[in-house]
């Protein structure tokens, strides 16, 4: 589902530009820094979603919605002040610059009409290069988890295999990051208030990337919600952060979807069924709130959508969880740690 709906999205923002700025919506700097540590996030939640038992995963699914939730509608707040502000201001100067109009030429002032930003097509709109990068490092993570299916669990071969995927991912974040060190490249979604990168700051964004692969292999997510309030907090549009995390959940779902697959934890007709579902309310959804954003005049409604998506998501599967564990302590079933290399793929 997450999968389906990420997807349908990203192909919806590749023709979407920034809110303010002469570039794409998604921030493709920003997404190589981050999304091949999230892939090895990924691989490791994933197998760790072998070993924990079902209701520490309920846990820690609920404590991680609530708390992404509470982080984000406070973000939301302080942007609805900040949009406010500037709207007021915005007022302000235009009645200024209109009286200025109308003493200077004695004629009503006319409304300033601003010339439409020059269309550009879906080809010039994408960052081929870094987008080629993304698609190179998760072809070769997700070859290495096939080859994981045919090698024997615990075995050399197997945890090798898994050793060779950290090479990867920290070779290509770590040379988007030393290009952000060196100012080769730059976080240009933030506009004029770019970021003079510090090395443990990188470090940092780095393994917050992987923390985040790791959380969404675990809990079966995408690792896009927990990024986009990390983008928020380091400056980043509410508009072109929901774009990059998405961009980004959509290579790590699908990451995830196979990983799943393979161990024959994935209802693969349930799953087709709402990933069609997911892709429609994808595109709908963008559209709508693409609309209500131009209507308002305020950024800050993605974030307080987020908000209302998690708080929901928290109750309904933190809800279905708790049901799962009751049946469990019912019937009195095993609730506790699984062995990695004791388990066998259910055919």
């Amino acid at each position: 589902m997450i999968t389906g709906g990420a997807t349908a999205t990203v192909f919806y923002n590749l023709i979407q530009r920034h809110p303010t700025l002469d570039l794409p919506v998604i921030d493709y700097d920003l997404a190589l820094l981050f999304t091949p540590m999230l892939m090895l996030g990924i691989s490791i939640g994933v197998a760790f979603n072998v070993i924990f038992p079902e209701w520490m995963l309920t846990v820690l699914l609920i404590i991680l919605f609530v708390g992404i939730s509470i982080k984000s509608f406070f973000k939301g707040v302080e942007t609805w002040k900040k949009e406010t502000i500037m709207k007021k201001e915005a007022k302000k100067n235009s009645r200024i610059d209109d009286a200025a109009h109308y003493i200077q030429t004695e004629e009503p002032a006319k409304e300033d009409t601003k010339e439409p930003r020059k269309k550009v097509s879906i080809v010039e709109n994408i960052r081929w290069k870094e987008l080629g990068y993304l698609f190179a490092i998760w072809i070769m993570i997700l070859a290495l988890e096939i080859g994981k299916n045919y090698a024997t669990t615990c075995s050399e071969a197997y945890w090798a295999l898994n050793l060779i995927q950290v090479p990867i991912a920290v070779g290509m974040s770590s040379y988007q990051a030393v290009r952000l060190y060196k100012g080769q490249r730059v976080i240009a979604s933030k506009g004029d208030q770019q970021t003079h990168w510090r090395v443990w700051q990188l470090i940092l964004f780095c393994g917050c990337g992987t923390l985040a692969g790791t959380i969404a292999g675990l809990l079966g997510l995408g690792g896009g919600f927990i990024l986009a309030p990390l983008f928020l907090g380091i400056g980043i549009p509410p508009q072109v952060a929901s774009a990059t995390s998405i961009l980004a959940m959509a290579f790590s779902a699908s990451m995830a979807a196979v990983e799943y697959y393979l161990l024959k934890r994935f209802p693969v007709r349930y799953a087709l069924y709402l990933v069609a579902v997911a892709t429609a309310a994808s595109l709908v959804g963008q559209h709508l709130v693409r609309k209500m954003v131009a209507v308002l005049g305020r950024a800050s409604v993605i974030i307080f959508i987020l908000t209302f998506t998690l708080s929901v998501s928290a109750v309904l599967l933190g809800g279905v969880g708790v049901s799962h564990m009751i049946q469990k302590i019912e019937h009195k079933e095993y609730m506790g740690f699984g062995n990695l290399c004791m388990y066998k793929v259910k055919n």
